[in-house]
């Protein structure tokens, strides 16, 4: 207890220097857990996105493509799937359930997604949870939208009121569909995936807002009101992308091939968790250079301790002396330095550790609003404790080399400083 009592009134007389060691040491720890946190938790919200559909298909391109735009709503499709062939594979014999959907349009840079009522009774997501509504129902009227619990927060929307939907995505340059607008029927509750940021629409819909329109623009001459809309033939002539659910896993890859093989066009049928590890296969060297990077960061910190605490050493010579001359022996100037290093790494590993917790409490929102990545606030894993028990080894080894010589020139002084 003296010896630690003696520690820390000899860093309260340094304090202005060792105040910015300490900085650089928390700033080190925060960012070691904070990409550590982060990272982990990304392949969390990703895995949990989509759960208990077997089969994701889509016009055949690589399965991450695939992947990417018809569950995370990220990129494009390289092509479209007749309506036909989504009928025709639905209907198969294993086929247990499908979920359609058709995207191409936005509002205020959100997705659209056209659908069916399927998707409300089918789609899972975590650890296969159904959809919840906040408020409202699905959609039953043909320009009814169900919104997203972020797209209703932050547009701040609310039951009934009208919506104009877009053509094509992004925020800019864009021709609306203002002849037809839609209204809001449902909110979903908060799901922590990019159903949240997503308006979902029936199938009809899509097609009823685009049958003024060809190739991709509207043409010249011909305006369809919505009441129009309502009494035409309004069946879907191709969708983006399906979902499907089947009677029995045993049978996925034998329907996987059968799609792959499919004659009437070129589809592909992916399983969405092979597409998710090849992803993070791709994405695991960047997660490397990113842990490699903090822990260079966290070893600068460290040796700019070492380097403070050698070059203090001459300076400290008088307070070793002081230390003999009232009974202390070489042995606890030695400790009295190690002690020194470890309080330094043992506060500034609090201090980076309520950074952390802070930031995280912070910008957490903003993260998600912006990236579409929930950050939860949870607590530190059995990989990040272990971590800290390893900076703390550190910053005790740290003090080891100038209590070393702390001890070498205390034991040639005695209690008299040699020049």
């Amino acid at each position: 207890m003296i010896l630690l009592r003696l520690t820390w009134l000899s860093l309260l007389n340094r304090k202005a220097t060792l105040l910015l060691i300490l900085a650089s040491i928390s700033i080190s720890v925060f960012l070691l857990l904070a990409v550590d946190m982060v990272r982990h938790q990304v392949k969390d919200s990703f895995s949990s996105t989509v759960s208990g559909t077997d089969l994701v298909v889509g016009a055949r391109s690589g399965q991450i493509n695939l992947l990417l735009y018809s569950v995370f709503r990220i990129g494009n499709a390289t092509n479209n799937i007749s309506w036909q062939s989504y009928q025709e594979i639905s209907k198969h014999p294993k086929v247990d359930w499908s979920i359609p959907l058709s995207l191409g349009d936005s509002h205020k840079g959100y997705r659209v997604l056209g659908t069916s009522q399927t998707y409300f009774t089918h789609y899972r997501y975590g650890k296969k949870q159904n959809l919840d509504f906040a408020k409202g129902k699905p959609f039953a009227g043909l320009f009814d939208v169900v919104l997203g619990a972020e797209v209703a927060k932050a547009l701040n929307y609310k039951l009934g009121d009208s919506i104009v939907i877009a053509h094509g995505m992004g925020n800019a340059a864009l021709v609306e569909h203002g002849d037809k607008p839609f209204v809001v029927s449902g909110i979903l509750k908060p799901t922590g995936t990019p159903v949240d940021r997503t308006l979902h629409v029936s199938l009809e819909a899509i097609e009823a807002i685009h049958v003024d329109w060809k190739a991709g623009t509207k043409i010249p001459g011909l305006n369809i009101s919505a009441e129009q809309a309502l009494g035409m033939d309004l069946k879907p002539k191709q969708i983006t992308a399906f979902m499907l659910g089947l009677k029995s896993r045993l049978s996925v890859f034998h329907l996987q091939r059968s799609i792959n093989n499919y004659r009437s066009e070129p589809l592909q049928a992916i399983l969405p968790g092979l597409a998710l590890q090849e992803l993070w296969q791709m994405f695991s060297l960047a997660e490397k250079a990113l842990m490699f990077v903090s822990a260079l960061v966290a070893l600068s910190s460290f040796i700019g301790l070492l380097a403070l605490m050698l070059t203090s050493l001459n300076e400290r010579r008088r307070e070793m002396a002081i230390l003999r001359s009232v009974g202390a022996r070489p042995m606890h100037i030695l400790l009295l330095l190690v002690i020194e290093s470890s309080l330094l790494t043992c506060l500034s590993v609090l201090f980076g550790v309520a950074l952390l917790y802070l930031s995280l409490g912070t910008l957490s929102p903003w993260i998600q609003s912006e990236w579409g990545f929930r950050l939860i606030v949870q607590p530190l894993t059995l990989w990040q404790w272990q971590l800290l028990g390893i900076l703390m080894l550190a910053g005790s080894c740290v003090g080891v080399i100038p209590g070393i010589r702390a001890y070498k020139q205390s034991l040639i002084d005695g209690m008299a400083i040699r020049l």
